[in-house]
């Protein structure tokens, strides 16, 4: 399903099998760099926790919103792309110029993310692809600006989605989890991997959306 935003569901798109293995990978990356609240700009607590995969991943502290090629708390780099995550950029994105950075978010029960848009990248001709494993979201989306109306839709495990055209810059997040609504992520509670391309592509370089 794609709207005239550009936002696209494709429901179910993952098999059981690749989702189980997507959240070992996760779970095994995490031994590395451990999941952990970051803080907004203002000094705020977010209820969901953080990793990151690949070259980059975003974080925030009180210097400000970012992408770092390390761990804010360990100093190391990220742990690499798994290569599932790497085909489905591929596949529905761009096969030439690979996403940078997979941001990684646990949603434990009661966690959500209020509206806010993805901003911090350099080309927002690349679209954000995600993937949500575990416990179904109550997920939001709204418009180009804080203001404009929103929907709400269901992302179940194994639901991947594109934020491309104007969905790209548009408002999105989470009200809240069901929990256990799946037995996939252990303890409960949700995952979601966002791919994106951060730092400026290659010359020459503009993403094809092979779907």
């Amino acid at each position: 399903m794609r709207d005239e935003s550009g936002f696209t569901l494709l429901p179910g798109h993952l098999s059981p099998e690749d989702q189980a293995r997507l959240v070992a990978c996760v779970l095994d990356a995490a031994r590395d760099a451990p999941f952990h609240a970051q803080v907004t700009p203002g000094g705020k607590a977010m209820s969901v926790e953080t990793t990151g995969l690949g070259p980059l991943s975003w974080v925030s502290d009180r210097l400000g919103y970012r992408y770092e090629p390390r761990h804010p708390l360990t100093g190391r780099p990220w742990p690499p792309m798994p290569p599932l995550l790497e085909a489905l950029w591929a596949d529905h994105v761009d096969p030439a110029v690979p996403a940078d950075a997979g941001l990684v978010n646990l949603y434990r029960p009661g966690a959500r993310m209020g509206l806010h848009r993805d901003e911090d990248e350099a080309d927002f001709t690349f679209p954000v692809l995600s993937i949500s494993l575990g416990d179904t979201a109550l997920f939001r989306i709204g418009g180009l600006t804080r203001k404009a109306p929103t929907r709400s839709l269901r992302l179940a495990s194994g639901d991947v989605c594109l934020l491309a055209g104007e969905s790209r810059l548009a408002y999105h997040g989470v009200d809240r989890i069901i929990p256990g609504s799946s037995r996939l992520v252990p303890g409960g509670g949700r995952i979601n991997i966002t791919l994106r391309r951060a730092a400026p592509p290659p010359p020459l370089a503009t993403p094809v959306l092979s779907r």
